[in-house]
């Protein structure tokens, strides 16, 4: 039976034609104001961009690898890909051409698709990969005039529910990014799941202000909310003045985000200028939200906050607090339906709940892990094993089995929402001429929650400053991804196998 998840929007499209699918801000300002689609309209242009993928030769299970920020191409690309029975291979504006080349190649993209303004990174990048003839977004002849008209495919290719739909690539402490396989399925349920946590309707409109090329974004706003013909209201990127505008200019009832986005939203100088009261509800993720804040701003703003926990492998959404229970501030609620939660301890065993129960990792088993990591069998087996995701997430559970994030077994850093990994940032400040050894950290920060920092150690007879290094690694990376701080020592401490101490470090 097929089950592609571009019946999302083609149902959506059948059941409510002229409902307003997509309102676009900022970046997709026409004359007369925002870019409006309805939902009949954005059926029709992904149907376009797939009858255009099959004139460049795309099949069933080639990869389109989509490069765009928040912006009406992003789900026109997106849905349009699977309508075509491609696999969406969704990559960060913010990447470096080196970085671009690698997803591109690893992914064994057939076609990109690209935002006009990153073209030199993003030329640079797939002519490394050997892909030819980018499809760009914002520029003459682009996806935009070329959806304008033309054929469309009726309907999607009748996808099984385990056949890949999507790769998002993750990370690890080797360094290398990985693209986890999600299914039909996987994506479907979750964005089902998402929306009956939300209980989305036609009547909401759900800022999309969490990048769509991230699950969080991708799942919880965009698929479940077309999944509930809601309106999109779309922010190519997160700013809080613009944001409060939007909130209150097209009455958003639904804003999804990470903790960064409550602060900045609450800090604004413009927070009480503008009334946002029409907020009914909003979701947390990405990082642990403090109890402070989500107290201010509910207060302010008027929309209950409701936090989750989640990862890429897994679709993402894995607990959440609910509306109809009791919430427990700091705490990432109860599994979803459908998926179930161990809490295991090193040998094995299940850790106790309690008040306060035994740390454990966090396992995970249900309809949202994923089918494995693209072309690597090996890390595949090690995360998954026996049906169950590992994690590598700390957490405790209490009596009434409400879960509680406690520490990371992973050296992620989560800066400002977006996932950091030290060995990707190390792997190129060891390439700086005068580096002989380097360890990144996250350090505390007030609004980002993390910041990357840095420790380095120059090789002997060897001369540079932090910053000149700090320079080096933000030519190499994406700019959330670069240390902002660079702190030169004779040696880094390590512990007796030679294995550096960060902990020392961070201290």
């Amino acid at each position: 039976m097929g089950l592609n998840l571009a019946t999302l929007l083609t149902e959506a499209a059948r059941e409510w034609p002229d409902r307003p699918a997509i309102v676009c801000g900022s970046a997709g300002l026409t004359a007369s104001g925002p870019e409006r689609l309805t939902y009949r309209e954005l059926a029709l242009r992904a149907g376009r961009f797939a009858g255009l993928l099959g004139e460049r030769g795309v099949r069933p299970g080639d990869r389109v690898a989509v490069q765009l920020p928040n912006v009406t191409a992003f789900p026109i690309a997106y849905f349009g890909s699977l309508m075509a029975g491609a696999v969406v291979v969704p990559l960060n504006p913010l990447l470096k051409r080196d970085e671009i080349a690698y997803h591109l190649a690893d992914s064994g993209a057939r076609v990109f698709v690209s935002f006009a303004a990153f073209r030199a990174e993003a030329e640079a990048g797939a002519a490394a990969a050997g892909v030819r003839d980018p499809i760009w977004s914002g520029a003459p002849g682009g996806i935009e005039a070329r959806v304008a008209a033309g054929p469309a495919v009726p309907s999607p290719f009748p996808a099984g529910a385990g056949a890949d739909a999507v790769l998002i690539y993750t990370s690890g402490t080797t360094g290398r990014p990985k693209g986890a396989r999600l299914t039909h399925g996987n994506l479907f349920l979750n964005a089902w799941v998402s929306r009956e946590l939300a209980d989305l309707g036609p009547e909401d409109r759900c800022l999309g202000a969490l990048p769509f090329f991230h699950s969080f974004g991708q799942t919880c706003v965009m698929n479940a909310g077309i999944l509930g013909g809601a309106t999109l209201v779309l922010m190519p990127r997160f700013e809080p003045e613009p944001a409060l505008a939007l909130l209150a200019s097209e009455r958003v009832t639904i804003f999804a985000g990470v903790p960064t986005m409550y602060h900045y939203l609450l800090e604004s100088p413009s927070a009480a200028t503008f009334d946002a009261r029409g907020l009914r509800l909003c979701i947390s993720g990405g990082a642990a939200l403090p109890g402070e804040l989500l107290r201010r701003f509910e207060q302010r703003f008027g929309g209950m906050i409701l936090e989750g926990y989640g990862l890429s492998e897994a679709s993402p959404t894995v607990t959440f607090n609910r509306r109809d229970r009791p919430r427990k501030v700091g705490s990432i609620g109860l599994p979803v339906w459908g998926v179930e939660v161990r809490v295991v301890k090193d040998d094995g065993g299940d850790a106790a709940p309690g008040e306060p129960g035994e740390p454990g990792e966090i396992w995970v088993r249900g309809h949202n892990v994923m089918a494995g990591y693209w072309n690597r069998p090996e890390e595949s087996a090690e995360t998954l094993k026996d049906g169950w995701l590992r994690t590598g997430d700390i957490a405790t559970r209490d009596s009434e089995g409400y879960l509680f994030i406690v520490d990371r077994k992973k050296e992620l850093i989560i800066r400002g929402g977006y996932n950091v990994y030290p060995r990707e940032v190390e792997e190129v400040l060891v390439k700086h001429p005068a580096v002989a050894e380097a360890a990144v950290v996250g350090v505390p920060h007030e609004a980002l929650g993390e910041e990357v920092a840095a420790f380095v150690s120059l090789r002997r007879g060897a001369r540079a400053t932090a910053e000149e290094i700090v320079a080096f690694a933000k030519e190499r990376v994406a700019a959330y991804k670069y240390p902002r701080s660079v702190e030169i020592l004779e040696s880094l401490p390590k512990g007796p196998t030679g294995k550096i101490l960060k902990r020392a470090l961070k201290a």
